[in-house]
């Protein structure tokens, strides 16, 4: 393959990242416009108390379902007005334990009843329909299995459907284990990035954001208006978001309103959430994305669905720019040479755009700039180690192929409390064969590594020690071993590098300036 044909794909590739890079800056922009704006409720919260479902849909959650139960019967809202459903799909001693449980609470007088399906048809999707044709209440709360809602979670949220156009109120998620492991606190990044940035410039400039699955509150009859739950993707609630925003209902983020959950601990329960948030959000732009364009909508609301929708596309690109580094290096193409000059500053600016995203986000998390700092380099890393597996969702997307629901196993844990060795096991997810994949990736880029360091293409070494320990740690990882040392090496030889490289490019245009 000539160097022509290899630039041209490489710009090709950069160009279509450098679209959602700037669509990450424009949302940095908007956020900084709106970020002191806070929703204010349009009724006092201690005097809102209509009827309301919380409908908890399970599927073998044995570890975290009695916590999930019980943060919910504590809900501070009057008793004659809530109405709990759990939705239990579950195949194992979950359910047994649910009954037991549920038996005693209405013995109590809380209203809950224990739910169970007579076939598995939908998955979560098909759960919260059928729950939904059970119900009258106006108003439905959903939270997942790893969630633990704080009391006041329907006070502070019930009180902004006095607005009759509002239809859904989503809350912030917070993290019960954060400071777990390296991989928590680097999902805590990526998760707050999504709802601290996106979520508030999306929602404060009224263009369409979504329901994240979990710890909101729907009108009833927006999920009607709808067509209700559907289950012909993997992000039902990404799909009716869409469908009951292009409806013309309203919907509201508060992020002062927080639900704590817990975070993935292990490398392939995090991979297949990422593949079913990846894979879905691309089934749902081809599913929806035509019916937006010919909607009634403003054209800043478009083109910002438009690029919401397809964002999982970009990694799809990214896996161009990663594979084509070593044939550009072993090309012999000169560092000076334009072209090459052009594609790295492309590269290198949309790089900067995502890290100043990830770093505005924790600020407003209101973590410390040092802390977050130290982080970025084994974002980055985790990021690119993950593309394989996000590509391969997105392909999957585009040729239809059908593909289960795979929960996120949860154990019960959260800082300061570890959870037991049996729990952390138990549903554990097993590696599969796009792991050999990465890891052989990692020995290519060693081997680009290498071929750098002889060719002395200092300006690539930062990049390659990123896709080297970001392969190297999802596919380790992936094996069910303990690799964060690996990854914080790689971030801080890639942060040294880095630095190294930009000292030696300053020092060469210092010493070539007339």
């Amino acid at each position: 393959m000539s160097i022509d044909v290899i630039l041209a794909l490489y710009a090709t590739a950069v160009a279509g990242l450098a679209v959602f890079g700037l669509h990450r800056l424009a949302l940095l922009v908007l956020y900084a416009r709106v970020r002191r704006i806070v929703p204010c409720a349009t009724a006092d919260p201690s005097r809102v108390s209509p009827h309301v479902t919380v409908q908890l849909p399970l599927y073998n959650e044995r570890y975290v379902a009695a916590r999930l139960v019980m943060a919910t019967v504590r809900l501070d809202h009057p008793r004659e007005r809530l109405h709990v459903q759990v939705l239990d799909d579950s195949t194992d001693e979950t359910t047994p334990r649910l009954a037991r449980l549920i038996r005693r609470l209405q013995r109590l007088g809380v209203d809950i009843e224990h739910v169970q399906r007579p076939v598995r048809h939908g998955y979560k999707a098909g759960a919260l329909e059928y729950g939904l044709r059970r119900i009258k209440h106006p108003f439905v709360a959903v939270f997942d299995a790893d969630f633990v809602p704080a009391p006041d979670f329907l006070r502070r949220t019930l009180a902004h459907f006095e607005d009759p156009r509002v239809g859904m109120v989503q809350s912030r998620w917070g993290h019960l284990n954060r400071e777990r492991s390296l991989l928590t606190r680097l999902q805590a990044v990526f998760l707050d990035g999504h709802f601290h940035v996106e979520h508030v410039a999306r929602n404060r400039t009224g263009r369409f954001f979504n329901f994240n699955g979990t710890a909101g509150v729907w009108r009833r009859q927006a999920i009607l208006d709808a067509e209700g739950w559907q289950h012909d993707t993997l992000t039902e609630d990404l799909d009716l978001s869409y469908r009951a925003q292009m409806k013309g209902w309203r919907f509201l983020y508060l992020d002062d309103v927080v639900s704590p959950a817990e975070l993935p601990e292990d490398m392939n329960a995090f991979k297949a959430q990422q593949h079913r948030w990846a894979k879905g959000s691309a089934q749902t732009a081809i599913k929806l994305l035509a019916r937006m364009l010919r909607a009634d909508l403003p054209w800043h609301v478009k083109l910002e669905g438009t690029l919401h929708l397809t964002s999982n596309f970009s990694y799809l690109l990214m896996t161009g720019p990663i594979l084509l580094w070593i044939p550009t290096l072993a090309s012999g193409i000169a560092d000076d040479d334009p072209r090459m000059l052009l594609l790295a500053g492309g590269m290198s600016l949309t790089t900067t755009i995502v890290l100043a995203y990830y770093l505005v986000g924790q600020r407003a998390a209101g973590r410390r700039l040092g802390s977050t700092l130290s982080e970025m380099p084994a974002l980055l890393a985790l990021g690119i180690g993950m593309s394989v597996n996000n590509a391969r969702a997105v392909i999957e997307a585009i040729a239809g192929h059908d593909s289960p629901f795979l929960r996120t196993p949860k154990s019960g844990t959260r800082d300061g409390a570890p959870a037991t060795t049996r729990a952390r096991f138990a549903y554990r997810l097993r590696a599969n064969w796009h792991t050999w994949i990465e890891l052989a990736l990692a020995g290519y880029f060693a081997f680009g590594l290498v071929l750098a360091l002889r060719a002395e293409k200092w300006v690539a070494l930062p990049f390659l020690l990123l896709f080297v320990f970001g392969f190297l740690y999802v596919g380790l990882g992936s094996l069910g071993r303990r690799a964060e040392g690996l990854l914080r090496f790689g971030a801080v030889a890639a942060g040294l590098s880095a630095l190294g490289a930009i000292v030696w490019a300053s020092t060469e245009v210092i010493g070539r300036w007339p």
